[in-house]
Formats: C-alpha cells, sequence, structure tokens
C-alpha cells in the first residue's frame, strides 16, 4: 500500500540518519578518548596508576574505548539492516537511504 511504503522509506531515513550520527559520535568519542591516554603509553601505566597519582583521567581512556566499541557495533548493525532494505531493489527505499544518509551527515 502507498501507506506502508511512505513509512518504510521515513523508517530507512531515519535509519541512514541514525547511522550518520553514530559515526561521527564515535569520531567525538575517539578524540575524547586520545586526549584522555596518559602521557606514557607504557602497559604498566595503562593498567595500574602509579602511587600517589591519584588523575581522574586515569583509566578514562578504557571507558571511551568501551563506548567506541559500543557504538561500532550499533553502526554496524544499522550499515547491515539499511544494506538489506537498499537490497530489495525498490527505488523509494535506495533514495530514502540515500536521503537519510545526507541529512544525517549535514545536520
Amino acid at each position: 500500500s502507498p501507506a506502508g511504503m511512505a513509512l518504510s522509506v521515513v523508517v530507512i531515513l531515519l535509519l541512514s540518519m541514525l547511522y550518520e550520527a553514530i559515526k561521527m559520535g564515535k569520531a567525538v568519542l575517539l578524540r575524547r578518548a586520545l586526549l584522555a591516554l596518559p602521557r606514557s603509553l607504557s602497559q604498566e601505566t595503562l593498567v595500574e596508576p602509579e602511587e600517589g597519582d591519584a588523575s581522574p583521567t586515569q583509566g578514562r581512556w578504557f571507558r571511551y574505548h568501551i563506548g567506541q566499541t559500543l557504538f561500532h557495533v550499533v553502526q554496524v548493525v544499522l550499515g547491515y539492516m539499511v544494506m538489506l532494505a537498499v537490497m530489495s531493489y525498490n527505488a523509494w527505499i535506495f533514495l530514502g537511504a540515500i536521503a537519510g544518509s545526507t541529512l544525517g551527515y549535514f545536520v
């Protein structure tokens, strides 16, 4: 039905926009993780803080890395969902995915 097709196009458009937003969120988390890394990148410094060093940034990089990992999983799932929708070979769905990706990148 025309209403079902319009709803499908809007859903794919929103999923594409969400995909782009998550991609940008991953970039922001990467920047924060790099800023939270300690100056010394030895394994001992990353795992165990030095005695008397109660820096709040110690270990924060790991939380950012976990956030990036979760964002990556969501991005992959959304990417495959949009890909499968586009592979329905429906021109309107394809245009919805392109429009959503464009709007998501623009915003």
